[in-house]
């Protein structure tokens, strides 16, 4: 994938840099808060390279990615350079007003996105000492052993420091400042005060004598208050003394409010919080399961999860465990099921390829691929994976299931949830896996609705736009599948003969499209190899789909790795829908760019209903001529 390719499609196609206030990214997907959510092109980011899908969720803009999501944020942020600053989302003015949910939504996942590396890594690391003492491999006096507790505890334990840094970017807030607030909380004279025993006041006012480590709550909104006194300041105060009067007035009047106020009252409504949600487990432990296993994948379509995950951080912090971090578990291992029942059932290479690769994706905690690549597309199979879901949920519950640690919800992840109950922790998940798959078996999926997602059933390497691969044989009249016995193709260029197995192409050299050959090209004119229709001309120009009269679905693809040039060099000469014939121009290309850019300019000629046929081979393994016959198609009887 070319980077910055597509992070300037993606700009163009949401508005502009213009109608963008800032940007981040959770594990797959690109989050954007945009001036105006009516804007984007949906259906041409459906066609970027390396784009899976886009989402509306309140007021949120999300373009799925996968696992390059980092990396295409970072190219758009290279392309904007406001939205890497720190301030970048509070400088931008808001166009129209979010509503109350929408805007909770947002700034919950804006504030935790950015710290689930940290708290997930650390997570993991508390899992395997657990399971360490646990199998008895150390004792808790080994200084190693608590050495490394340390490591993994420490980002819990400074958890309002983390948070303030993140809820400082989000709220518009000076971050550093931020973290300077969250810093007296630990301070060592403000822990003395605390363990004397004695009241502690601050001009007359009373302090609770709380904790704060581990806490969550209470820093959010904290720097969520302090966000607005810096903002008072900062335009009251004259620009020649603002950096040293602003900060000191803002820490003067918050840190206060604070330990006065803020502190105890965002204690009290987490352990309420966490109180509730162990009541509901307590006593509707099996339904919760059901509910929760079972719709946990619609929420993360919408984006609604994230605001499950302050609480179960709170949970882990403060109580030691969650009971909801498994169901995040049992659902992945749900779509990763289903992804692995199309996998067995599909006949098409193509999909079974992109099946098996999500469901691998899905197993390790990342399952967006697998629901909008596979799942989602196929219908079925995403029901199946919900009902999976819910069956994992439902055990996982009612033998009481627990995660002691934060992290990400797959294979990686078992060490957080050791401990008590890890057995059946296991055996929700394989439940979960082997109901999704069996049902997707049983139920079955339409695969000639099928469309490849962009980026999603496509080598990187050749970044081109999704097309349609799934044969459509069984719409065309009978006739055309029987008629033609034998079909041919003919050279679409001059040029030398070279098989699919020697392209650097790792899609292109396994035949997972289909079967075909390659042309080494002497000039730039591309030509029709069929008499029939077109179907699509990419927007780069630089590939095209055909149907043959008799029903021979063609893909051809000019070059390796082409798109990278954005169109440059490529001319069209037809359109979608037109009718050709045999040596008509197609495409003109600039061969000399091509050498010029060490590009490889093969012209790669597929039949993506390769299934129609018995045999696919090049008449000639030598130098063909335009116009000649070159590919002999041998149909199978009907």
């Amino acid at each position: 994938m070319d980077y910055q390719h597509t992070a300037r499609r993606i700009i163009e196609l949401v508005g502009g840099a213009s109608n963008i206030n800032s940007a981040f990214h959770c594990i797959t997907r690109l989050r954007f808060s945009l001036k105006d959510n009516d804007k984007p092109d949906r259906d041409a980011l459906m066609q970027v390279d390396g784009v899976m899908g886009v989402n509306l969720s309140g007021d949120q803009f999300q373009v799925i990615i996968g696992n390059k999501v980092t990396q295409v944020l970072h190219a758009i942020q290279d392309e904007i350079p406001s939205l890497g600053s720190a301030n970048a989302a509070a400088q931008e003015p808001e166009t129209k007003r979010k509503n109350p949910v929408s805007l909770a939504f947002e700034i919950i996942s804006g504030i935790f996105s950015p710290i689930i590396p940290a708290i997930a890594g650390a997570g993991i690391l508390k899992g395997l000492l657990s399971l360490f003492i646990t199998f008895g491999w150390v004792t808790a006096t080994n200084q190693t052993y608590q050495i490394m507790t340390v490591i993994s505890d420490g980002v819990f334990y400074f958890m309002p420091m983390v948070l303030a840094f993140s809820a400082g970017l989000k709220f518009g807030a000076n971050p550093y400042l931020s973290v300077a607030l969250a810093a007296t909380l630990f301070h060592p004279t403000l822990s003395t005060l605390f363990r004397s025993g004695e009241p502690v006041a601050f001009a007359g006012l009373t302090v609770s004598v709380v904790s704060y480590a581990n806490s969550v709550i209470p820093i959010i909104l904290s720097v969520w208050v302090l966000s607005f006194v810096e903002r008072f300041f900062n335009r009251i105060i004259p620009t020649s003394v603002r950096m040293m009067f602003s900060p000191l007035l803002s820490l003067m009047i918050v840190a206060p409010v604070m330990l006065i106020l803020i502190g105890p009252a965002g204690i009290f409504a987490g352990n309420a919080l966490s109180g509730g949600i162990i009541w509901l487990v307590e006593n509707m432990g099996p339904l919760a399961g059901i509910i929760v296993g079972g719709t946990l994948s619609l929420m993360i379509i919408t984006g609604m999860h994230y605001v499950l995950v302050p609480i179960m951080i709170n949970n882990i912090t403060r109580l030691g465990f969650d009971p909801i971090k498994p169901m995040f578990f049992v659902a992945n291992f749900g779509q990763a099921g289903a992804a692995f029942g199309v996998f067995l059932r599909s006949r098409n290479k193509k999909t079974k390829s992109l099946a098996l690769s999500t469901s691998f994706s899905a197993l390790m905690g990342v399952s967006e691929p697998a629901m909008y690549g596979v799942n989602i597309r196929l219908k079925k199979p995403f029901a199946a994976a919900l009902i999976g879901g819910a069956l994992g949920g439902c055990l996982a519950m009612t033998m009481g299931v627990k995660a002691y640690a934060y992290a990400l919800s797959g294979l990686s992840g078992l060490p957080a949830l050791a401990g008590a109950g890890f057995g059946w922790a296991l055996a929700s998940m394989a439940l979960a896996f082997a109901a999704a798959t069996l049902l997707t078996l049983v139920l079955g999926f339409e695969e000639n609705q099928e469309s490849s997602p962009a980026g999603a059933g496509e080598s990187t390497a050749m970044g081109s736009p999704a097309v349609t691969l799934q044969p459509q044989s069984g719409n065309l009249p009978s006739q055309a599948k029987t008629r033609h016995a034998e079909t041919q193709l003919f050279a679409p260029a001059d040029g030398q003969l070279t098989p699919l197995s020697e392209l650097s192409d790792p899609v292109f050299a396994d035949e997972v499209f289909g079967k075909g050959v390659a042309i080494v090209p002497v000039n730039g004119e591309l030509l029709s190899p069929v008499n029939g229709q077109v179907g699509s001309v990419f927007a780069t120009n630089h590939a095209i789909t055909l149907e043959s009269e008799s029903g021979t679905e063609v893909l051809i693809h000019i070059g390796i790795d082409t798109v990278k040039l954005n169109g440059r060099g490529f001319t069209r000469h037809v359109e979608d829908g037109q009718t050709v014939t045999v040596g008509q121009p197609l495409i003109s290309f600039d061969l000399d760019a091509l050498h010029a850019e060490n590009i490889d300019p093969s012209i790669i000629v597929i039949v993506t209903n390769t299934e129609n046929y018995g045999d696919i081979s090049p008449i000639s393994h030598e130098r063909v001529e335009a116009r000649a016959p070159f590919l002999q198609l041998t149909a199978v009887a009907v």
